[in-house]
């Protein structure tokens, strides 16, 4: 890896994480408890659009454990790391068919995301309870996901990286 790759890697990261400290102070009156908008995912969309899945994935990876270490616990970090890798299993398999748009990858990566968390979830308190939270997440999961996706698909077009 060469130092402009080094330097668009580091200022990537720097913005995932920025987006995910300004995420932390939009409050979202009226929000169920754990709904978030996912915007530190906005980079790792156009990332996988713009630059492929392992610098994606990597990203996704830096993202979470930066995030996690300077915002959260070991609970937050293991809730975040299902979240990302079943979210980005998710958009990996829809991108490569060539039939959704960063769109719907997107909102599907944001239902992804969702369904780890509620599988780390369910270990955590060893029961099914928590899949009742589901279709809460879900919904929420849809929308933020696409409004990320929304904003992903213009910087993808207009960035170059």
């Amino acid at each position: 890896m060469n130092s402009r790759e080094i330097a668009r890697y580091a200022l990537l990261t720097a913005l995932a994480l920025a987006l995910s400290w300004l995420e932390s102070l939009i409050p979202l009156p009226g929000a169920p408890p754990g709904v978030k908008l996912g915007l530190g995912n906005l980079v790792v969309i156009v990332a996988l659009y713009r630059l492929g899945p392992g610098p994606a994935a990597g990203l996704s990876l830096v993202r979470v454990l930066l995030t996690s270490l300077t915002f959260g616990n070991a609970y937050a970090l293991a809730y975040s790391l299902a979240g990302a890798a079943v979210s980005l299993a998710v958009m990996l398999g829809l991108k490569r068919t060539g039939r959704f748009s960063i769109l719907g990858v997107s909102a599907a990566g944001g239902v992804g995301h969702n369904i780890g968390q509620i599988l780390v979830a369910m270990a955590v308190l060893r029961s099914g309870y928590a899949a009742g939270y589901l279709p809460v997440l879900l919904v929420s999961g849809v929308s933020a996901g696409a409004a990320v996706g929304a904003a992903g698909g213009v910087v993808a077009r207009r960035v170059r990286l």
